[in-house]
């Protein structure tokens, strides 16, 4: 009687939720379990956005880059079905090709997938994709059927406010992990590639821009494909030839009179992209380091990310990895003269900032300290940095605040080491 009282119960709550939305492109109501407002996609996406750009190595520093990136972005943004969104464009500063869309429209493409590409016409292929998968609302159709499994209420517990750091790490850092994650079915695919082409003629790009984007995936898929890009684009966008003859297809029969060839001139894209080129090698040897490193060769790792400071010497990227590097090893002064070096380069990228509150907290440098540390979370929350804030607190004598903080990490990692050792700190602070 007690399963049978809860069955019906639980279909009295799905009656209940369940409603329908209207999906912007098609214009039909789709079922769906939570509704989501624009407002809350809207939220959802810029929550989640800065965890995401932070995770993945920061924005890459060049501002012509990101002005030419966010130019052609929003030339496709104003002829997409939802014009009304603040569409935000930026470059990742990771070698990974890959590109992604957050609901609301924001969207980011990487280092690693410009550098693949050779003209305007295939980039606007990439950003009018991810407007497509923004503007038929795709990831927050993985959200609503995600409800199904109990989660996307805990999801939406993020948009509740932002009460402190410990909020941010608990509910933000867990809702990016799983926007990103998330793995596009091939009708999803399909439509965010049709809805791309659209966008394109309406913007008066070549379309063949978008052929050429799929021939470029192919190939790459064809020749086994790096693990970079089946770490990247190919987990979370599959890939196959039948999207080339489809796109092949969409032009021949929804466009047989379009020719303008826009943007299929590599030269504009030649100049914007120079930066990439330039410090292309200095990357390669930076991901070489980066693999050193984990599989525990710290030396031969610092010599490498040495080397690629000498071929780019103002990446802050670079500057910050050999930073930590060196804070690994222990050897804290060049670890200090480096971090401080990514900072003065690139201070809006959380991990020197990090790096420099751990060496200023064990100095003693309290005051100094507290304003890394805080820099640091502001760009990214992590677990390290507030239980490093705690502590830090914790010197400046201002125990309210250090518990506050302790409580947070001891919530958001209850069984693993820092969770562990905040509430031993608790337990000290209450005697």
């Amino acid at each position: 009687m007690k399963k049978r009282a809860n069955f019906w119960w639980y279909l009295s709550l799905l009656a209940f939720l369940t409603g329908c939305a209207v999906n912007p492109v098609t214009g039909r109501n789709e079922l769906a379990l939570m509704n989501v407002t624009t407002q809350q996609e809207i939220e959802l996406g810029s929550k989640s956005y800065s965890q995401a750009l932070q995770q993945m190595g920061g924005v890459y520093p060049d501002r012509q880059l990101a002005a030419y990136v966010d130019q052609v972005g929003q030339r496709l943004a104003r002829n997409s079905h939802r014009p009304e969104l603040a569409y935000h464009f930026n470059v990742v500063n990771d070698s990974t090709p890959n590109a992604f869309a957050l609901p609301g429209g924001f969207i980011a493409i990487t280092r690693g997938l410009l550098v693949n590409m050779d003209n305007e016409a295939q980039l606007a292929a990439v950003l009018g994709h991810e407007i497509g998968h923004v503007t038929a609302r795709h990831s927050v159709q993985e959200l609503q059927r995600s409800a199904l499994l109990g989660t996307t209420v805990g999801l939406l517990g993020g948009l509740a406010g932002d009460s402190g750091y410990g909020s941010i790490v608990t509910q933000v850092g867990g809702l990016t992990a799983n926007l990103l994650s998330k793995r596009y079915s091939r009708e999803q695919e399909f439509e965010a590639d049709r809805l791309g082409i659209e966008y394109m003629a309406k913007a008066d790009y070549g379309l063949q821009g978008a052929v050429q984007l799929q021939d470029i995936f192919v190939q790459k898929l064809d020749s086994g494909g790096s693990n970079d890009w089946v770490s990247g684009l190919f987990r979370t966008h599959p890939v196959s030839r039948d999207r080339l003859q489809a796109n092949r297809q969409i032009i021949a029969t929804e466009f047989p009179q379009y020719h303008s060839s826009y943007g299929l001139s590599g030269d504009n894209y030649r100049r914007y992209t120079a930066s990439l080129q330039q410090t292309r090698a200095a990357y390669a040897t930076f991901d070489q380091a980066r693999q050193q490193e984990a599989q525990g060769q710290l030396e031969a790792a610092i010599e490498s990310y040495h080397k690629a400071i000498q071929q780019a010497p103002d990446q802050g990227l670079l500057l910050s990895a050999l930073g930590m590097a060196y804070l690994r090893k222990e050897d804290i002064i060049p670890a200090r003269r480096y971090l401080l070096k990514a900072v003065n380069v690139q201070g809006d990228y959380f991990q020197p900032h990090l790096g420099l509150g751990y060496i200023y907290l064990r100095n003693k440098e309290f005051d100094a300290a507290a304003t890394q540390l805080e820099s640091s979370l502001d760009l990214l929350s992590t677990l390290q940095g507030t239980f490093l804030l705690a502590e830090t607190e914790e010197g400046r004598h201002n125990p309210a605040r250090a518990r506050q903080l302790y409580q947070a990490v001891q919530q958001a990692d209850s069984n693993g080491q820092l969770g562990q050792e905040a509430a031993v700190r608790l337990r000290n602070l209450s005697r």
